[in-house]
């Protein structure tokens, strides 16, 4: 049988009626909206505009988080259309299954493993981190052996993610629920630093608001840019392609609202609401990450801007320490809403592979009662906190970004494939302008891949292989697809 076989949409639509693997379909648009706002809005709004503003595009950081959203509009509008066409759990998983075939379906979804895998263990240390933090304003110090960045246990990380599974695993609803009272806190806060910080907005900061361009060192090694060593581009801050360069960088701030559509099997009216959730919590998030970026600039100059926690101080800056203590609760809001979703939006991938027997389908079993993948959120839940309590994840952090810009090209494809080979199909929203809006969403997501560090690309290659290994030893032989396919007929 072909590596190259794909799954029938209908088949995949008929498999999650299943009753034995069926997911209660509770979610509205209002829901998918909030948990993408919640996954998206982390430590990218309040780390990244600091990092950005001094030392790629000064003031000017605000068009650079303009020309990120577009490049995830591009994404998000392939996603919109092929989430209301197969309403299915899986994301990018299940939609390269129906267009590409089997084998890079599962490359995919070994991808999507990595990256919301090492996304939640990631976003839950540093989680541990303002914690940690937060009770050391009220008099309560953790052992630097099981708390923070040195520790050799990171009791607080794994912890966060074992109560997230419990939520999880209570059902769909109840993580509707938390995730709104947690997304409620952290827009207040982040409102409250848009509106606090306006009263010390100083004209002079945005001055220049594009500074004038210069080269910056080039960097060596396994550590240099992928489009330095193969183009010998030059790097520069500042100026035009300063914004440009900013734009990769903040662009990881917007990762996330692809996690939207992997709860597509669980929203009430999937052909409606999920195209609504993906791009609404997108355009929302850009409007904050805009005004959050202008206020920040206006309020310190650019040059002087902290990396670390550019927004807490500064209102240090002007005397305001109460509002920094105050945006360390909302970055703990955020980043539990994050790790929450990431691991939501993994064990719905990983479900959909175990229900097409690529990975053991035992786990595939649902709840009787809450309807949710248990056995595999129980799976994850351990993996995470373990990753999250024993491993330094700073080094490999970056194999995040580089997973969630592959998916988005591969969705960009499979958009132009799908209307090719299935015209017949209904959709009820249609990315516009195809196939020239995928072929940009490919092109720009390669240029900022072509902005990570060699090694970045190397380790991705390496889980790349290990997968492929995975796939040959088990899935291949095992797949229902496989199994259900009929007989090439006999040559006479």
């Amino acid at each position: 049988m072909s590596v190259f076989r794909t799954k029938p949409v209908e088949q995949s639509i008929a498999d999650a009626e299943d009753g034995e693997h069926r997911l209660r379909r509770s979610l509205s648009a209002l829901d998918l909206t909030v948990f993408g706002v919640g996954v998206i809005v982390g430590t990218g709004i309040f780390v990244l505009t600091g990092v950005a503003a001094r030392q790629a595009a000064g003031p000017a950081v605000a068009i650079s988080f303009l020309i990120a959203a577009v490049v995830c509009g591009l994404a998000a509008l392939c996603y919109a259309e092929f989430a209301s066409t197969v309403p299915v759990a899986g994301s990018a998983y299940t939609f390269s299954y129906a267009t590409i075939g089997e084998f890079p379906a599962w490359i995919i979804g070994w991808d999507l493993m990595l990256e919301l895998a090492l996304g939640g263990a990631v976003v839950a240390a540093g989680w541990s981190g303002y914690f940690t933090s937060l009770l050391k304003n009220f008099g309560i110090y953790l052992p630097d052996s099981i708390a923070g960045d040195h520790a050799v246990v990171n009791v607080p990380a794994a912890a966060i993610v074992l109560l997230l599974t419990a939520v999880l695993v209570a059902g769909i609803k109840m993580s509707a629920r938390f995730n709104g009272v947690m997304v409620a806190v952290k827009l207040v806060v982040v409102l409250l630093v848009i509106a606090a910080g306006l009263f010390f907005v100083k004209g002079e900061n945005y001055r220049p608001f594009i500074p004038p361009p210069h080269e910056i060192p080039a960097g060596h090694g396994l550590s240099a840019p992928l489009i330095q060593v193969v183009f010998g581009v030059t790097p520069v801050a500042y100026g035009v392609f300063g914004v440009f360069t900013a734009a990769a960088l903040v662009f990881f701030a917007y990762i996330g609202f692809d996690v939207v559509a992997t709860a597509a099997e669980e929203t009430r009216d999937p052909q409606r609401d999920l195209p609504i959730g993906i791009i609404a919590s997108l355009a929302v998030c850009t409007l904050l990450y805009v005004a959050v970026s202008l206020v920040v600039v206006g309020m310190q100059h650019y040059s002087t801007l902290s990396e670390s926690a550019p927004l807490a101080d500064a209102f240090r800056a002007v005397g305001k320490p109460w509002i920094a203590t105050t945006i360390s609760v909302g970055a703990i809001a955020g980043l539990t809403t994050v790790v929450m979703i990431l691991m939501l939006g993994q064990s719905r991938v990983l479900f959909a592979m175990c229900r097409d027997n690529l990975l053991p389908r035992s786990l595939a079993r649902v709840h009787p009662r809450f309807r949710t993948p248990y056995r595999i959120t129980i799976v994850i839940g351990c993996a995470t906190a373990l990753l999250a309590a024993l491993i330094p994840l700073s080094a490999i952090a970056q194999l995040v970004n580089i997973g969630t810009l592959f998916a988005f090209i591969v969705v960009a494809i499979a958009v132009v494939i799908l209307r090719r080979t299935r015209p017949d199909l209904p959709r009820a929203f249609r990315t516009p302008w195809v196939p020239v809006v995928p072929a940009l969403s490919v092109l720009a997501s390669l240029y900022l891949m072509l902005n990570l560090p060699v090694e970045t690309w190397l380790r991705f290659l390496v889980w790349m292989i290990i997968g492929s290994g995975v796939y040959f030893l088990y899935g291949y032989r095992r797949s229902r697809v496989s199994a259900t396919a009929p007989e090439p007929a006999l040559e006479t």
